[in-house]
């Protein structure tokens, strides 16, 4: 199946995807900030530089795209209709990198959260946010 944009439009559209203050990611600082956490953003010294990291609490937290990396089982998470082999394997590099860097990131003893975009929708959000996501940090004597 051809791509139904022309090369052109095509390239328009990706450039426009951001990798950096995403609405969800824009949603979870929000949420930290009025309940009184201070946090650093993209942190370039840490492994996968974490969206979020809270230093007093060594705790990061990483708002994944669910195309970008790979989220299973996620009606978010569609696989490309064109050029699938090329998409596959970028999301399957994605995601090696996501393990191995939080593998780094729990070694040298910091704690990861991550909140999938799927989770961050109106239908879970306020399961996300009062039993998962504040869960995880009150569990760490965070809050």
């Amino acid at each position: 199946m051809s791509d139904v944009h022309d090369p052109i439009t095509r390239s328009y559209n990706m450039s426009q995807i951001k990798g950096k203050n995403t609405k969800p990611e824009i949603l979870v600082r929000k949420i930290l900030h009025s309940n009184g956490f201070r946090y650093r953003l993209h942190v370039n010294d840490l492994p996968g530089k974490p969206d979020i990291v809270l230093p007093k609490y060594k705790t990061v937290i990483f708002v994944h795209g669910c195309f970008w990396h790979g989220h299973k089982d996620c009606k978010y998470f569609v696989k490309p209709k064109t050029n699938t082999d090329w998409w596959l394997n970028k999301i399957s590099k994605n995601i090696e990198n996501d393990k191995k860097n939080v593998q780094i990131l729990k070694y040298n003893g910091w704690e990861v959260i991550i909140l999938w975009e799927c989770e961050l929708k109106p239908k879970l959000f306020n399961r996300t946010i009062n039993t998962g996501f504040f869960q995880k940090i009150r569990r760490n004597n965070c809050y």
